[in-house]
């Protein structure tokens, strides 16, 4: 089995890539400095933000069973100056991007009946001081939805939306704020990226194709709907 893991040299594309090469499957990895990760999968360096390469993908990477879209990015802009050149950087990574995966990769899941995971966010359900954050995570999981009837009954496509978790993106989190994140959350902490990847493992595996389509929450209780 092959697959695709977009920011799989870091935080929970890491963890995912770990998992899955210990599982024995065929793992590329797509990122900006995936050729300095020391695992042994195959990687390939991309600005992902240059939407116009993710057309050549298809042709660079060959046929996949899974696509991961995980890379993505979150600012520290205020609302109200919020600066433009990031604004274009995180739509284009955030929901542009994993949007193109789609599409261009799409004959060659369908042709092996395969699956999608996107990586969204409780952002994109409850708002997120980033506004462009949760507006571009809220944005990629309706496009899963879209996706889903677009490309069914020969691909099942997923998104699972993480609460706060235990990477290098929390270091832009005030200690308060992280604190308070904690104490929202009924297992009062926060995820490590390993619990969230075995969950893109089970979705990517195990899960009945019947589930297709579904928004699937991993936040510690913080939200409940």
């Amino acid at each position: 089995m092959h697959i695709l893991i977009t920011g799989g040299n870091k935080g929970i594309g890491l963890s995912a890539t770990k998992l899955f090469i210990r599982a024995g499957w065929q793992v590329t990895i797509l990122a900006r400095h995936a050729g300095e990760l020391q695992l042994e999968c195959t990687k390939h360096d991309i600005d992902l933000t240059n939407i116009e390469l993710i057309k050549d993908l298809p042709k660079l990477v060959g046929d996949i069973d899974v696509l991961v879209n995980d890379a993505g990015m979150m600012n520290t802009e205020t609302y109200d100056a919020y600066d433009p050149t990031k604004k274009e950087a995180i739509v284009k990574l955030n929901l542009e991007a994993p949007v193109e995966l789609m599409t261009v990769f799409a004959e060659s899941l369908k042709s092996r009946k395969g699956r999608i995971i996107n990586v969204g966010s409780i952002a994109g359900e409850i708002g997120h001081p980033d506004i462009w954050y949760g507006a571009t995570k809220a944005g990629l999981m309706n496009a899963t939805k879209s996706f889903a009837k677009l490309l069914s009954p020969d691909v099942s496509v997923n998104a699972i939306a993480p609460g706060p978790v235990n990477t290098d993106m929390m270091q832009k989190i005030p200690a308060e704020r992280l604190e308070a994140m904690k104490k929202n959350a009924a297992t009062g902490r926060i995820a490590e990226a390993e619990e969230i990847a075995q969950l893109i493992f089970w979705l990517a595996s195990e899960a009945p194709r019947q589930i297709t389509g579904s928004i699937i929450d991993i936040n510690g209780g913080a939200y409940l709907r």
